[in-house]
């Protein structure tokens, strides 16, 4: 392989690899952040039951939304690695969304862990 071919090979490969780091990640790929049960230890089961009903509705729009992201990235990638490289400045990411979706998925889990603490017998489905 000649040397110009090499270093082409290579950019395009650094490049592939640039696009796809800044893609959105799916939402079953991200992880929980961290909430402390204590947050909701005072509260009763009734009202568990209802934080854990406006947090799933919460929950359920932010996975919507950054799946959405994710499929539109996954979509701009593709076009741009195949057809037309400046689609992949319509790759956004999702840092934002991403946080709030791994915040969402630690308070599910801490709302859980005083449940059971309590008997309440509140989970979220998976």
């Amino acid at each position: 392989m000649t040397l110009s071919k090499t270093v082409t090979l290579a950019i395009a490969s650094l490049t592939a690899t640039s696009i796809l780091a800044g893609c959105a990640t799916k939402s079953e790929d991200i992880s929980a952040s961290y909430v402390s049960p204590n947050m909701f230890q005072q509260q009763s089961c009734g009202q568990l039951g209802e934080e854990a009903q406006r947090l799933s509705a919460r929950a359920t729009a932010a996975v919507s939304a950054q799946d959405r992201k994710a499929s539109n990235d996954a979509a701009a990638t593709a076009v741009s690695l195949v057809l037309f490289w400046p689609a992949a400045f319509l790759i956004k990411g999702d840092k934002a969304s991403a946080a709030e979706v791994a915040r969402l998925k630690g308070e599910m889990h801490a709302i859980e862990q005083a449940s059971a603490q309590k008997r309440c017998n509140i989970r979220f489905n998976s």
